[in-house]
């Protein structure tokens, strides 16, 4: 019936693909939104607060800009191999649950099954019979899809490089941090023993900008003027937003990983002929 139907399908379904799935176009688009967003915050406030000549701030702009292009394409690529991971993990979770009997798979399940453990290629009692034409097409999906090693030496990589994405995502955070603290502290001057005109954000000692950049800080009130502006506040939580996107991405990776891995390891002792 249409319920037993239904449980088929559920036992089939990659929980753990279609979950890190979730997770990696949420976490994706939130980083390359909000950090394209907050990169052109943080351009408006060096050009508005702390440099005066474009000169100084000129190559960062290009970084910015080129950051910009990045994202555009990490983006591109990540809704993609998010794609082809979650075409993966149906394909050879259906695989792996038809050896172990639990799932009735259908004729492209058939035809990769046979592709991805090496079974029986339609041999009968009269010799080689004519493969259905849907199951020779999903044979020649299998051959790609239906090998998690691939997808899990890539998935490694991309894990590798996410996870230095992930450090850097969190090196702008720490510095609005520190300078909304700075901002905590002027105005409430009575939490601080230093005086209110020595407390300021100097963007040349984080890098942002040359050590000859005029002013390149803001101190005191002046700081504290900028901290309450909503181009400070929006681009401070932006990049918050960014760094939490970074760490859902992070996640997925991992957990497309763990899948990708089990699913190998299942289909080659299988295909083996080992036994748990």
């Amino acid at each position: 019936g249409l319920l037993e139907c239904c449980a088929r399908c559920l036992i089939g379904a990659p929980f753990a693909s279609l979950v890190a799935t979730g997770l990696c176009f949420f976490g994706v688009a939130l980083f390359c939104g909000c950090g394209h967003e907050a990169l052109t915050g943080t351009e408006q406030l060096i050009e508005t607060y702390f440099s005066k000549n474009y000169q100084d701030y000129e190559y960062l702009i290009d970084v910015i800009h080129a950051f910009q292009y990045v994202i555009y394409g990490t983006a591109s690529f990540f809704f993609l191999y998010g794609a082809l991971l979650l075409a993966e993990g149906f394909y050879t979770t259906g695989a792996v649950r038809q050896i172990f009997g639990d799932y009735k798979t259908t004729i492209c399940g058939k035809g990769l099954s046979a592709t991805v453990t090496g079974g029986p290629k339609g041999r009968g009692a009269r010799g080689p019979q004519r493969a259905h034409s849907l199951q020779r097409v999903c044979q020649c999906l299998g051959k790609w899809l239906g090998h998690p090693d691939k997808f899990v030496g890539i998935t490694y990589v991309l894990t590798i490089i996410w996870l230095l994405v992930f450090a850097c995502s969190a090196v702008p955070v720490y510095i609005y941090f520190n300078t909304w603290t700075t901002c905590q502290s002027i105005a409430n001057p009575s939490k601080t023993s230093a005086s209110i005109g020595t407390l300021c954000a100097d963007a040349r000692m984080y890098g942002v900008l040359p050590w000859n950049a005029f002013p390149g800080k803001v101190c005191g009130s002046n700081l504290l003027s900028i901290c309450k502006t909503s181009e400070f506040q929006m681009t401070f939580h932006l990049f918050i937003a960014a760094f939490v996107g970074a760490a859902a991405t992070l996640v997925s990776l991992l957990t497309f990983m763990i899948a990708a891995t089990y699913n190998f390891a299942v289909l080659k002792l299988m295909g083996r002929g080992t036994k748990f």
